[in-house]
């Protein structure tokens, strides 16, 4: 019998230890050593680097830093962390001892107000009674440990969220600076065309009078004035459109950069390349693909719940119940009533629910995984795709910058020999559109080359934690052990 006493407290300690399901592994992945037209060397930890001072642009850089403070969107996903912070408290709850307390008062009596139904009075009697119950859930296999681990693994995935949005955020102001410099500098080059143009038509006229232009002539020169003047308003609502969404990107009113943005400034062009570093170097690079690996291990997790509710539960539970009644002129009394004992629940029919359970958690943990792989495979495609576009958006620029040098050119040579009456105002007018369509092109070459150069450093997963560490998870391989 002594025997039996000892051994079962080291049997329950034992199985105190015992948790369920599989443990979470850090996923793996098949990825090339290096990128197709980048280098062989890892470019380390890249979450702090501000790669859009690379435009040398002041006014990028203050609206980057205000975005990354005051941003509306990260400042949600800040709160989607107090709420996992919550829920982690509250996963790990049911596994710790509760205790609950209850008291109530009372004064009662009866008194014969009327008389003809003879004495019907009682003397007033006072009454207290209280409560306390106490229970603890004996967690023998597991079951809130793993609703604990798997909340901690979604609080991680809660911190990597936050850098989503801090990277989202700068992805589109970059986005959208670009945007409103390229539509400044279309307006630019539209209202140097329309006055250009204007010249030319002032030209004709004047030749008309002097008998060495047609009205044919006088008509196509101001059909080109009206074409150039019907391009402004589209591309001045573009500008405006592009400055509204920064001012909402920085929790401003829309239009409250207006005045700021309207003096005007060169299109943004980066002064330096980016190290792209290696595939590798994503998985911590990337807050999307940590975050989606602590959903994998947070469902992971859920398959140890599951399981854990397939084996018998125990709960310690006790009560004890005072109570206490005073009866004018008859005494007091009172009662002490209390109870204690374990209470066992074990499944045993449940119609395969509880299996079903199980199997339904480990098709969410493969989802999970397939999730995340499918997440950084498409980080790569991401680099490769911006890694081939900035190589080469380099040379087309070039190209269009001679371009358009030929073209005006080209345009001055047209413009002197209709002065002097050897050509025609056709060839002025031909010459006019094409130094239009090369420098709109050149313009929007760009653009794609600065968007192209955001893209590459927003693929890579750079300058998501700049003037903000705290918001980065050091680790994102959280595995508890039995």
């Amino acid at each position: 019998m002594t025997s039996i006493r000892v051994a079962a407290p080291l049997v329950m300690l034992l199985l105190s230890g015992c948790v369920v399901g599989p443990n979470h592994q850090a996923p793996e992945v098949s990825l090339p050593s290096k990128f197709a037209e980048g280098a062989q060397t890892s470019n380390g930890d890249v979450s702090m680097k501000a790669w859009w001072t690379a435009f040398s642009d002041t006014r990028l850089n203050g609206y980057m830093q205000t975005g990354l403070s005051q941003n509306l969107s990260v400042l949600q996903a800040l709160e989607r962390i107090n709420q996992a912070q919550a829920s982690v408290v509250s996963a790990g709850a049911g596994g710790l001892p509760s205790l609950d307390i209850d008291a109530q008062g009372e004064r009662s009596g009866t008194k014969d107000i009327g008389g003809r139904l003879g004495p019907t009075s009682t003397a007033p009697q006072s009454s207290a009674v209280g409560g306390a119950s106490a229970s603890w859930f004996l967690d023998l296999f597991g079951l809130y440990r793993r609703s604990k681990e798997s909340a901690l693994a979604s609080l991680d995935a809660a911190y990597a969220s936050v850098d989503v949005a801090r990277l989202s955020l700068l992805s589109q102001v970059a986005a959208a600076y670009i945007d409103v410099r390229y539509y400044q500098e279309r307006i630019a080059i539209t209202k140097k065309n329309l006055g250009s143009r204007r010249e030319t038509l002032d030209l004709t006229k004047l030749q008309l009078e002097a008998g060495a232009a047609s009205r044919l002539d006088v008509v196509q020169a101001e059909g080109l004035v009206n074409s150039t003047l019907s391009e402004l308003p589209g591309l001045e609502t573009q500008y405006r459109t592009a400055a509204h969404r920064i001012a909402t990107l920085l929790g401003m009113p829309a239009s409250t950069l207006l005045p700021e943005l309207q003096r005007g400034a060169r299109q943004p062009v980066a002064r330096y390349s980016t190290k792209t570093g290696i595939p590798a170097d994503l998985i911590r690079n990337r807050p999307d693909i940590r975050a989606s690996e602590r959903q994998l291990a947070a469902a992971v997790a859920q398959i140890g719940v599951a399981e854990a509710q397939l084996y018998p539960a125990i709960t310690l539970g006790g009560s004890i119940s005072p109570s206490y009644t005073r009866v004018a002129g008859s005494g007091e009394s009172g009662i002490l009533s209390w109870s204690f004992g374990p209470a066992l629940s074990l499944p045993i029919f449940d119609g395969g629910a509880l299996r079903a359970n199980v199997k339904s958690s480990e098709s969410s943990a493969r989802e999970a995984y397939l999730s995340w792989k499918q997440t950084v495979l498409d980080a790569v495609e991401e680099v490769e795709n911006a890694l081939a576009a900035v190589a080469r958006d380099g040379r087309t620029v070039a190209a269009l910058r001679a371009t358009v040098k030929s073209y005006e050119e080209a345009l001055q040579l047209a413009t002197a020999s209709y002065r002097d009456g050897a050509s025609s105002l056709l060839d002025v007018l031909d010459a006019q559109r094409e130094v239009s369509t090369a420098q709109a092109s050149l313009a929007q070459a760009v653009q794609q080359m600065a968007q192209d150069y955001v893209s590459l450093n927003v693929a890579l997963g750079g300058g998501y934690a700049f003037g903000s560490p705290t918001a980065q998870v050091a680790s994102a391989k959280l595995v508890l052990k039995n």
